[in-house]
């Protein structure tokens, strides 16, 4: 069965995209800067609506747009957001830490991995910030700690979907994680792309049609 991760901002699309095939959730805010962090009202009326239709959600841990360079203060508010998403029994979590010189920042992730405390964990299109030449040391280092899948563009988000790149991704990544392709995947190509790169997985704001 192909895994279609609806991205959603806020609980409103919410029961349109369950009634129109979402597998699973992945929940977030502001999606014009790239998704941030829901409130604690609507990431708690989602995880009991959607758990009540056996829908899983993953909660982004993202305080602000921007890069994905964060400071300490930062740092503690994400690792707040995790304890909140932990506590309202959220399936997964979805974050990433980089440096300025865009490798995964090692020691704030292994801090916001302890908080994720056991829910699963995407690592988000930061991923598509580290250079080409580093990825697969940085696929080797998430699978070191445990990291469930990886969610990626192949490129920046301003080009279309690359799948040659996602398929040298998915090479590297060598079924230890999930690649999971997003950005540009919609219900009409969605089970087309999953088809070509052999993944069970897609995700996208228009993975299971227009929500409106």
């Amino acid at each position: 069965m192909l895994i279609k991760e609806a991205c959603l901002e806020n609980f409103t699309y919410l029961p349109q995209a369950i009634h129109q095939g979402a597998n699973r959730i992945e929940l977030c805010d502001n999606l014009a800067v790239g998704g941030t962090t829901v409130s604690h009202g609507v990431m708690a009326e989602t995880l009991r609506y959607a758990h009540e239709k056996d829908v899983p959600v993953f909660v982004m841990i993202r305080p602000r747009g921007g890069n994905f360079v964060y400071n300490d203060l930062e740092l503690r508010m994400m690792e707040t957001d995790l304890f909140t998403a932990q506590q309202l029994g959220a399936d997964g979590v979805v974050f990433g830490c980089l440096t300025a010189d865009n490798q995964i920042d090692e020691e704030a992730m292994e801090m916001l991995l302890g908080a994720a405390g056991g829910m699963e964990v995407t690592f988000h299109m930061a991923f598509d910030e580290i250079p080409a030449a580093q990825q697969a040391a940085a696929i080797d280092w998430l699978v070191d700690h445990q990291v469930a899948r990886i969610l990626t563009h192949g490129g920046p988000l301003t080009a279309p979907l690359n799948l040659t790149t996602l398929k040298q991704t998915i090479a590297a990544a060598d079924k230890r994680l999930i690649i999971l392709p997003g950005g540009g995947v919609t219900a009409t190509n969605a089970a087309t792309i999953a088809t070509e790169l052999g993944v069970n997985e897609v995700h996208g704001t228009k993975v299971v049609g227009v929500l409106a």
